[in-house]
């Protein structure tokens, strides 16, 4: 089986850029698995399903189709044969992705396509990005980096992502976000006890790929 690094951690601790620098520099698969929850809230939305309906929500996300590419340069992701690497960034679809995440047959289903990608990837390696990675899906990767940065900075950075939107209503977004994923019923955002935490704060992206690189040929 490929070497399994999982990359955990709230949002905007630079998770995405960290997972694939650490991809590319090592020839290995990625994954991002935010971008599928958030596929399929915009695959919902498109059916018109409320997304605050979780028995609607749980009854529909069967009939959604998602493919994910894993090549770090240039990830793609599919929903019913539809590109949205764009439409998934919306802020509509951020605004809804939270309450889909929460249902457990959501959580449940693309779990199951995660592991379907991680056990059928051809490269010596996958790297492996989201919330519950190291303490769900891939509960036995060699390698499992909980990835942190202070509120500040990880709004500064989501703010900068998003075209330089208001600092501190992405913090207060992310602070939403952090509360709902923490404390939802069905995987909660949570480091694993064999994790290995990386402070992203004062490093740079450069910085954060080495030490996870190091750590990566240390297990090999």
């Amino acid at each position: 089986m490929s070497f399994v690094v999982a990359v955990d951690g709230p949002s905007g601790s630079g998770k995405s850029s960290t997972a694939r620098g650490v991809a590319d520099r090592l020839g290995f698969a990625y994954l991002d698995t935010g971008a599928m929850y958030r596929a399929v809230t915009w695959a919902l939305l498109q059916r018109g399903v409320d997304t605050a309906d979780a028995a609607a929500v749980a009854a529909t996300v069967g009939e959604v189709r998602i493919d994910s590419g894993t090549d770090p340069l240039a990830p793609t992701i599919a929903a019913d044969g539809i590109d949205v690497a764009g439409p998934i960034r919306s802020d509509e679809v951020v605004r809804h992705v939270s309450p889909v995440s929460a249902v457990p047959q959501v959580r449940t289903r693309l779990v199951d396509l995660q592991r379907r990608v991680i056990v059928g990837t051809d490269a010596p390696g996958i790297v492996v990005e989201g919330r519950d990675i190291g303490t769900v899906v891939a509960t036995d990767a060699p390698l499992k980096v909980f990835l942190v940065a202070d509120p500040q900075a990880r709004a500064e950075r989501r703010a900068a992502e998003e075209g330089g939107s208001d600092t501190a209503a992405t913090a207060a977004s992310l602070q939403r976000r952090d509360r709902i994923d923490s404390t939802r019923a069905a995987s909660p955002l949570a480091k694993a006890d064999d994790a290995v935490e990386i402070d992203s704060t004062h490093l740079s992206l450069d910085e954060v790929i080495g030490r996870i690189v190091s750590l990566v040929e240390e297990r090999r």
